[in-house]
């Protein structure tokens, strides 16, 4: 069997970047941000995304990177500090670091000038859009029933004015002759999505006599909007703008640029249906929530709220019909038979998506009659208290299940146990999946070995291959290879290995690949570009990724495609990708551990409160490394599906 080639440590030299971190004093830096107070060796300071009152940020000079020892855990170097702090992709972190450094880029293929300058136009044409629209809901005469819909809902101006909501006109032309006199072409308004052409090539205004909500990315810039009709018998009731090379709503959550800090505060994110949901969370002082747009909650949506908080509440419209629905659309329940509900739950529902993002996603269940909008005007404190009452997804699934059963039928019971055996095989915590055996056989009034029968049944039905007697070349461990650059090569390769080696990686009790798992912020960039993107699927994932990557990253990526893995077998690739992850965790927090226990010496000789929090730190540290190294230990026991 063909070897997988290691990178040699270090292999990948990327000078700008190596020269912005060498000009840069890390220490300087996020001084220039927060206080900074010596402490040691090193500094300290109360941690900038998430809320505390005893300082558990740390930055550590010798080594230049940062971490936090409280409650979100997060680490880096300069550039992940800035990223999260001013919400940054790579490259806006790349270039206002470079500037601050006095470091000069590689200048832009012309493809991604190309791209880059029809970017920047369209978010101009959209946020120009997006200010003519305010003005005339705040300002027009024909307005006046927007203005008066708006009072009715109970949004204030300032609300209005952070949403920058707005009116279109009633015309067919109205918007296209203001832009066009802005100079802005009708070729532009087409692909910016705010004119539809007529099959004779004509164009007309795709939004008219509508209240008009913006819709932001994550940084704040306009991408498209949600337009409500103002007619009460008037259909549809909401359009959106059409997926256009900026807006994409399967990508998208309504709010995100506002909701982001507030979710790292709070440390979980609420998700609801609508725009007005959102705008009136807001107005009320609940700035964590954001809205799914369209019916289906997507994984591609799941993963951007990733980056703030693994945390997840949905709340869910209370009838039964939209219970169903909602359920459907993020694939727990993939089919609705024509009277009964009988929902097929399979790897890719929630409880999956919890397994592939490490996520922990619980339900809000909202009173009879209510939506998130109606219920918080009426009653701040009754919201806030069903967020602490949300439950974890499973226990809301058995429940919606187990009340339609009938506990005298014996058969219904019984198909019940064997619809609940995938749903159970799915949560990857064994101690949480024998809870909800328990459960189960609780509410059903039958004994808990028989459903325990049911799962050993299914398990042995699933195909299982015999380990290999010796270890391949594939297997070595590689030293001081890089191992990072070697995993980040197998998946840009094979995208489909992710989520099978995520799989793994929860069935062992340990967390899922992560951008953090990369020290290199070469790498770390790729991989958080390349994940945003691999949702889509495209065949040219790879010259997509090479577009998005600045024209520094260029040398890293052709490095990490170099290695020739076409020969070689999934399973050999999906057990090579483990392994490679689970080394590199263990060198991480062996040497984590290393500066974990400098700190705690160092507290502990200087009476320092903080040798308590460094104690807890440690406890934790220690657990994740013993599970790290347990899953190197038993690597059989998870090989052998690819021996």
């Amino acid at each position: 069997m063909q070897p997988v080639r290691y990178f040699a440590s270090g292999a990948i030299p990327v000078s700008a970047i190596d020269e912005i971190k060498n000009r840069l004093d890390i220490v300087e830096l996020i001084s220039s941000y927060l206080p900074l107070q010596k402490a040691g060796r090193n500094y300290k300071a109360l941690c900038p995304f998430h809320s505390e009152k005893t300082p558990s940020f740390v930055v550590f000079p010798d080594s230049q990177r940062w971490h936090c020892f409280g409650a979100c855990g997060e680490g880096g170097d300069i550039f992940t500090f800035v990223m999260k702090r001013e919400g940054w992709d790579f490259r806006t972190a790349l270039e206002e670091l470079a500037r601050r450094a006095g470091v000069e880029l590689h200048p832009r293929t012309p493809a991604q000038a190309r791209i880059q300058e029809e970017t920047e136009r369209l978010r101009a044409l959209l946020d120009t859009a997006a200010r003519y629209y305010h003005r005339l809901l705040l300002h027009a005469p024909e307005a006046r029933e927007a203005r008066a819909y708006v009072a009715r809902r109970g949004l204030s101006s300032e609300t209005v004015e952070r949403f920058m909501l707005g009116y279109s006109l009633a015309g067919w032309d109205n918007v296209r002759n203001y832009l066009t006199e802005q100079g802005y072409s009708v070729e532009e308004l087409l692909k910016a999505g705010l004119l539809v052409q007529r099959e004779d090539g004509g164009t007309y205004d795709r939004f008219r006599e509508r209240l008009m909500i913006p819709i932001r990315d994550r940084q704040g810039h306009v991408i498209g909007f949600g337009a409500r009709t103002l007619d009460p018998h008037g259909t549809p009731k909401y359009i959106n703008s059409p997926q256009t090379p900026l807006f994409d709503k399967s990508q998208v959550l309504f709010g995100l640029d506002l909701a982001g800090p507030a979710i790292r505060r709070e440390e979980y994110a609420v998700i609801v249906e609508g725009y007005m949901d959102v705008m009136q969370a807001h107005q009320a002082g609940f700035a964590n929530v954001v809205a799914q747009m369209g019916t289906a909650l997507t994984e591609a949506q799941l993963r951007q709220l990733q980056r703030y908080t693994r945390r997840l509440v949905l709340a869910l419209d209370p009838d039964a019909a939209g219970v169903r629905a909602t359920l459907r659309g993020i694939e727990v329940a993939r089919e609705v038979m024509a009277q009964a509900w009988e929902p097929v739950f399979d790897p890719r529902g929630l409880v999956g998506y919890e397994s592939r993002l490490g996520a922990e996603i619980r339900i809000l269940c909202l009173p009879s009659g209510k939506d998130p909008d109606a219920l918080i005007r009426e009653s701040p404190q009754q919201w806030a208290e069903l967020l602490k009452e949300a439950i974890p997804v499973v226990d809301f699934y058995l429940q919606v299940l187990l009340e339609e059963v009938d506990p005298g039928d014996t058969k219904a019971k019984a198909r019940l146990v064997d619809t609940l055996v995938p749903i159970l095989r799915a949560v990857a915590n064994p101690v949480e999946r024998e809870d909800y055996v328990q459960k189960v056989a609780r509410a059903l009034r039958i004994d808990v070995r028989a459903v325990h029968a049911r799962l050993a049944e299914a398990s042995r039905k699933t195909p299982q291959k015999q380990p290999e007697a010796t270890r391949t070349a594939v297997e070595q461990e590689p030293g001081e290879a890089d191992l990072e650059g070697h995993l980040l090569s197998l998946l840009l390769q094979r995208p489909g290995l992710l989520p099978q080696v995520n799989e793994i990686l929860v069935e062992q009790q340990v967390d899922i690949v992560k951008e953090s798992d990369f020290q290199n912020v070469g790498y770390r960039a790729i991989f958080g570009a390349w994940e945003e993107l691999v949702s889509t699927a495209s065949s040219e994932l790879l010259e997509t990724l090479r577009i998005h990557l600045p024209a520094d990253l260029h040398t890293h990526l052709a490095e990490l495609l170099q290695p020739d893995i076409s020969a070689l077998a999934e399973e050999q690739l999906v057990r090579d990708a483990v392994l490679t992850l689970l080394r590199l965790r263990k060198r991480n927090l062996e040497r984590w551990g290393q500066e974990l226990q400098a700190l705690r010496m160092e507290a502990q000789q200087a009476g320092d409160v903080r040798a308590k929090q460094y104690d807890r730190a440690q406890l934790a540290h220690t657990e994740a490394l013993r599970r790290t190294q347990r899953a190197l230990a038993q690597r059989w026991n998870w090989t052998a599906r690819y021996g």
